[in-house]
């Protein structure tokens, strides 16, 4: 079918262009300089290992050096063992099954640990993701099978969703009313109730979209008591509402790796409810009695005649038909444990996993569903025979390696499509609980057709009673020129600025706040650069770092989801020619003004933004809310 074979396509140029980036990185870059970015632990020890599933071996590993990078690694990613004294031969693939901290375990193709790891330091590399081409590719592939046989029951989801048939709702269930929401709310958990395929909930910012999401999953089991999936594209957000749920009293399971690892989420994976299971002692036993004839084997070394050959065989033999009794033992535990759950919560990717792969449900959600690639979407949406999306395809889109790919419609997600297909199935959150209603004025007319209300508790809320919520500073004419380094773009001027002008602000809040409870302070920027520039500054502010655990400074892309009492947004961009880059994705400017709750101050340059009508417009709104300055007001401050 033609709907598949262009998304097949659009993915095998995703793949290549991922493929090509990742080998590039790996080619010219040293171990120091993969650790650094994140997709090394290097050195790292052996802290134990145990036998597992097939009679692989499973190696926990922690790191004994630069705990502080932010590790690339996650759970269910092929990575790679390796030692130093000679990376081109001695190295053995596998999964990586846990990541918590400065530890993981990871599950090598190997009954035995080789001879070399106890030579040189070791190391884990990430390897190239094909784990998740694969699954995406087998998703679409079997869409494209199911839709072309065009059975009424299987196929009937996917023609709502590919815009073959309409949705259908019935119009018959009992009215849910829920005290805790407000009406729009009441009316997205009503559509999700009703919805015989889709329905979608499109949640601006700050308005409430995972309370909404949470008490439509406990709606959706009273009313039918099935299990349901939920998905999210990050762990990220498939933990929060994993949390979330499970505080409202359901039973959770959550297949993978949780991001954070906090005990209550830990608490609701599978490894920690297998854990506390009764029958996990008997397992335990079986474990150290395989584990002792293995080593009792590995005695006989290289030099040894028949008989002692014949022992050695006979222990692998016993220990290997202790793990196949293990293996039956876990499985048994595992069914058990997934057949009580009410919710199973994992990525998308992650909702095929083994332990799960096998399973149907009536009801699929899929939240954060603007972030999502579509190809990955349809792994858990095989599985479902009603979906529902919640998420805001006004923000950032899924980020997509190929610009090729992106412009010819990866870049598109089926959330997208979806709310252009089917408007009667789309229920939009109207009250926002984050921000002053100057702060969101902007953004509530160009995205949300002014149908956005700030909530009495955070419409007038401001620092202190005489501050100014929302402030346009122009640097035109200021001679902040824009500079490039490689790729990206940054301006150490305005940079220099922004500071001058925050900390002139805490001068202020300090008057009004003590330490402990000071307004938290995000400072971001579209460029990577840029925000190398501006950590550079901080580190030698000592005047801001007395509130340092308040400030974050991080691109507009990793501020996604999150919230601040005060942002400062650094635009950049200086030039004479109007050149604004992805500036002219207007989505990364929602998500940028969006995040304030009490304070937004953007910086930028009119005469290099005003070409694009967005920015003229920004600029003439905050004129009319009296917020506009310029950077000369303040070259004597």
């Amino acid at each position: 079918m033609a709907y598949f074979k262009t998304l097949l396509d659009l993915l095998k140029i995703e793949r290549e262009e991922d493929k090509k980036s990742y080998r590039q990185l790996i080619e010219t870059s040293s171990v120091a300089e993969r650790r650094a970015l994140g997709y090394t632990w290097y050195p790292i020890a052996i802290r134990d290992t145990e036998m597992t599933r097939g009679e692989y071996i499973s190696v926990e590993v922690e790191r004994t050096t630069h705990q502080d990078i932010n590790p690339q690694l996650r759970f269910g990613v092929s990575a790679m063992l390796f030692s130093n004294h000679d990376a081109q031969n001695d190295h053995i693939e596998g999964t990586v099954t846990f990541i918590g901290g400065n530890r993981l375990k990871i599950t090598l193709r190997t009954d035995e640990l080789p001879d070399w790891a106890d030579n040189g330091k070791l190391g884990i590399d990430l390897l190239f993701d094909d784990n998740s081409y694969d699954e995406m590719q087998t998703a679409l592939k079997q869409a494209a099978e199911i839709e072309e046989k065009g059975k009424e029951k299987e196929a009937r989801l996917i023609d709502v969703l590919i815009g073959k048939r309409k949705p259908e709702f019935n119009t018959d269930i009992p009215y849910y009313s829920n005290s805790k929401l407000n009406d729009a709310q009441n009316a997205a958990v009503n559509k999700i109730l009703s919805a015989d395929d889709i329905a979608i909930v499109h949640g601006p910012p700050g308005t409430g979209k995972t309370t909404t999401l949470v008490q439509a999953i406990k709606a959706l089991i009273k009313q039918g008591g099935k299990q349901i999936l939920v998905v999210a594209p990050s762990n990220t957000a498939v933990d929060l509402l994993s949390e979330k749920l499970a505080g409202e009293g359901l039973n959770v399971l959550r297949v993978g790796n949780p991001a954070r690892v906090s005990e209550q989420l830990l608490s609701l994976t599978l490894d920690s409810k297998m854990t506390a299971h009764g029958g996990m002692k008997e397992i335990k036993k079986l474990k150290k009695q395989a584990a002792e004839f293995k080593n009792m084997a590995h005695k006989y070394k290289r030099q040894f005649g028949r008989a002692e050959r014949e022992q050695r065989k006979a222990l692998f033999d016993a220990a290997h038909k202790i793990m196949r009794d293990v293996e039956k033992e876990e499985q048994y535990i595992t069914e058990d444990l997934i057949a009580k759950a009410q919710v199973i919560t994992a990525t998308l990717v992650g909702s095929n996993h083994y332990t799960v792969r096998h399973l149907k449900y009536n009801t699929l959600v899929i939240d954060e569903a603007g972030q999502a690639l579509e190809p990955a979407c349809w792994i858990p949406i095989l599985k479902a025979k009603k979906l529902i999306l919640a998420g805001d395809h006004l923000q950032l889109p899924p980020t997509i390696k190929s610009n090729e790919a992106a412009k010819a419609g990866l870049s598109e997600t089926l959330l997208e499509k979806c709310v252009a297909l089917h408007p009667e199935a789309v229920t939009m959150l109207e009250e926002q609980y984050r921000m002053h209603e100057h702060i969101m004025g902007y953004p509530a007319g160009v995205f949300y057709e002014h149908r956005l209300k700030a909530h009495s508790s955070v419409a007038q809320h401001t620092l202190f009673p005489t501050d100014v919520p929302f402030t346009f500073v122009d640097t035109a004419g200021c001679a902040f020129d824009e500079k490039q380094e490689g790729a990206s773009t940054y301006n150490p001027e305005e940079a220099a600025f922004l500071f001058k002008h925050l900390n002139l602000l805490v001068e202020e809040l300090d008057k009004h706040y003590p330490s402990d409870n000071f307004p938290t302070i995000g400072v971001i920027s579209p460029y990577r650069q840029q925000i190398h520039e501006l950590n550079e500054l901080l580190e030698h502010n000592s005047f801001l770092l007395r509130h340092g655990n308040k400030i974050s400074v991080n691109t507009i892309d990793s501020f996604q989801g999150q919230e601040r009492d005060i942002i400062y947004i650094s635009m950049t961009r200086s030039n004479a020619d109007g050149a604004i880059g992805f500036l002219s994705d207007v989505r990364r400017m929602n998500v940028a003004m969006t995040r304030a709750r009490k304070k937004l101050v953007i910086i930028g340059d009119s005469a290099t933004l005003s070409p694009l009508t967005f920015y003229a417009d920004l600029i003439s709104y905050s004129e009319k809310m009296n917020a506009y300055q310029s950077a000369w007001e303040y070259m004597d401050a």
